[in-house]
């Protein structure tokens, strides 16, 4: 099955704009990880193995047209190497934390092939009217 990251978990950065990852996720951070701006103004990080997989699906794409180009140069200059310390600390660089409106509290969800990092107003307002679909209650 591969690796696959799932659960909903609350930490705050410290004020060096550094996060704590949740113990069940950093052995797949030992040798670092891939961080950047993701779809909805959250951060994805990546593992090496399923950031290798994103690499190939945006190298098909760029060849597409102009504006998959775009896209994909957009997405690759949003990218930083993160170090995950042995403590599970990883810096996040400001302008990934402009992007994604982090200041303080973070909602760090486990989204399958990568962890999503939240501002829980946003992940409140964006992701959560979608639950009434999962519970099949009407919005």
């Amino acid at each position: 099955m591969g690796t696959v990251f799932f659960g909903r978990f609350e930490h705050s950065l410290d004020t060096k704009g550094r996060l704590i990852l949740p113990a069940k996720f950093r052995a797949h951070f030992e040798r670092g990880g891939y961080l950047g701006k993701h779809d909805d103004r959250c951060l994805a990080l990546w593992p090496e193995e399923e950031f290798a997989r994103r690499i190939d699906h945006m190298r098909n794409l760029q060849d597409q047209g102009r504006a998959e180009r775009n896209l994909t140069r957009v997405w690759a200059q949003g990218l930083t190497e993160v170090e995950v310390t042995a403590s599970g600390r990883m810096a996040i660089p400001a302008y990934l934390r402009e992007y994604a409106q982090l200041d303080g509290d973070v909602l760090i969800n486990g989204a399958l092939d990568r962890i999503e990092l939240w501002n829980p107003a946003l992940f409140a307002e964006r992701v959560e009217p979608s639950e009434s679909e999962l519970t099949n209650e009407a919005p």
